[in-house]
Parts: C-alpha cells; sequence; structure tokens
C-alpha cells in the first residue's frame, strides 16, 4: 500500500502540472471505487484554477476556489501525468485534463483510492478531523510519543501505525524506525522511555525525509506521478526480509504479525 513517502513522491511529480493551471474537463470511466466518485464532481471540477496541491497523511489535496479535491492512492493506485489524449488502459478510472493539454490520470486495479469533494475547509472533513500531527511537521517529536503513550498497552508498533496518534506513518517505515532506534516492535508503548521516545521520532523523520528523497518504496506496483519506481527498497534494514541476515549483526530478520500486519524485526538489534 502506498505510505507517506509514495504520497508525497506523487504530490511533488504531479504538483507542477496542475498548480497554478485550469481544468479543461474530467473524464470519469469508473465511479466505483472505495466509496462512489460523486456525481457533480465533474461541474465542481471543470473550469476551475488549481491553486495548490498539497497533502494531509495519505490524502492529496486538489485546492481550488470553489472548494478541494480530496484524493487517496488506495492498496494499488497510482496517479501519473500524460498527455490527455493518451489511450487509456486496464484501471484507468479517472483523468483530470488540464488546460496545458496534460492530464492526470489515476490508475487502480484494486479500486481502493477514491475521489472526493468538500466545498469546506478539509481539515474538518470526517477522513481528516481526527488525524494525528504529521510526522514531518513541528508538532511531532519524543515528547510528544512519550506525553500520549502513558499507561498506553498496546505494541509501539500499532502505536506508531495509529493515524490519530501521528497520521501516515505505515507499515513499512514504522518496521524501519523501530529497527533504527533499537526498540522492539512488541514492546508496550507506555514501558518506553522519553530518551528512547525522542531517538524514535528522530527516527521517523528520518526515515521519512531518506524515503522522500528516494522517491518512495517499490515492492510491486507503485510508481510515482513521474512513471519511475521508488528506490528506498534497496535501504530497507528488515521490512520484507524474513529470514535473511540482519545487515548489522547477521541474526536472522524476524516476521509476526501485529495488528493484522506483517512486522519485522532483528531480535538482535531491537529490545
Amino acid at each position: 500500500m502506498p505510505e507517506l513517502p509514495e504520497v508525497e513522491t506523487t504530490r511533488l511529480g504531479i504538483s507542477p502540472s496542475l498548480s497554478g493551471h485550469s481544468i479543461a474537463g474530467v473524464v470519469i470511466r469508473e465511479r466505483r471505487l472505495r466509496w462512489p466518485i460523486p456525481e457533480h464532481i465533474e461541474e465542481r471540477l471543470t473550469g476551475a484554477v488549481v491553486s495548490s496541491v498539497e497533502r494531509r497523511a495519505k490524502y492529496l489535496l486538489f485546492r481550488t476556489a470553489r472548494g478541494t479535491a480530496m484524493a487517496h492512492l488506495g492498496m494499488s493506485g497510482s496517479m501519473r501525468i500524460v498527455a490527455s489524449e493518451t489511450d487509456p488502459t486496464p484501471h484507468d478510472h479517472y483523468d483530470i485534463v488540464m488546460d496545458s493539454g496534460t492530464a492526470l490520470r489515476f490508475n487502480d486495479p484494486r479500486r481502493f483510492g477514491c475521489l472526493l469533494w468538500t466545498d469546506d475547509n478539509p481539515a474538518i472533513h470526517p477522513l481528516l478531523a481526527r488525524l494525528g500531527p504529521e510526522p514531518l511537521g513541528a508538532d511531532f517529536n519524543g515528547e510528544y510519543l512519550y506525553s500520549t503513550a502513558k499507561n498506553r498497552r498496546v505494541t509501539i508498533k500499532q502505536y506508531l501505525m495509529n493515524g490519530n496518534i501521528v497520521a501516515g506513518v505505515g507499515n513499512i517505515y514504522a518496521s524501519e524506525s523501530l529497527f533504527r532506534s533499537g526498540i522492539h516492535p512488541l514492546r508496550a508503548a507506555g514501558r518506553i522511555s522519553q530518551k528512547r521516545m525522542n531517538d524514535l521520532a528522530q527516527q521517523v523523520r528520518a526515515v521519512l525525509t531518506e524515503a522522500i528523497r528516494l522517491g518512495g518504496t517499490t515492492l510491486r506496483d507503485f510508481y510515482g506521478g513521474d512513471g519511475k519506481p521508488g528506490y528506498f527498497k534497496a535501504e530497507l534494514m528488515v521490512y520484507d526480509r524474513a529470514g535473511m541476515p540482519c545487515r548489522l549483526c547477521g541474526e536472522p530478520i524476524r516476521q509476526a504479525v501485529i495488528g493484522q500486519r506483517s512486522t519485522y524485526y532483528c531480535v538482535g538489534c531491537q529490545r
């Protein structure tokens, strides 16, 4: 599933072709995504000027003076900029056609992505209103993690992936951040010292920043807005490496299921 770095990579790739441009039209080929694409979205978007392309957690926000289109890549979705006359391929569900002759094209084999509309501030939309701080923002740090985790018995892995605690830290990057900070993913969140939480917050920032710089992680079918895969896979220390030797200590990487998600860790390096 595309996580925060993949969504940010997509935003960086598509924003120059959208920001400041007028939308010439919208082509919907399949409305049945995770939620049906609203019937009125073509009318709302056509003729509107995109003032900015922003990201909140794993949602992309296309802001206009009329309102905001909200998009999510789902489990297998990708966006790319194409010439508007380019023939669609299977699973190309919608195009947002720009005045420049290009189009933002959304492809999603599993149809778990979405395209929604809000006339109001997207921050109060039900999908965004309860989200925690951005992990790359000023409000996220070790003190915040430590204070909010007090007396919590949930594992630190699940805690870090709770969008109401911190927005957008997905499975890959939670595993990698915990490895870099030497924290076992099954340790209770409320039993981790502030010093270790400080390091964890720093590692979350470092991992996400590095992943964005490398275009995200392509394990199967993620491609950025420029059509290129993400190269952070080569930097993975534990994720998807079950049974392989740890790059630091040589112990076999172990795999467990925590909160219905596969988790990878090293018993030699993580305590």
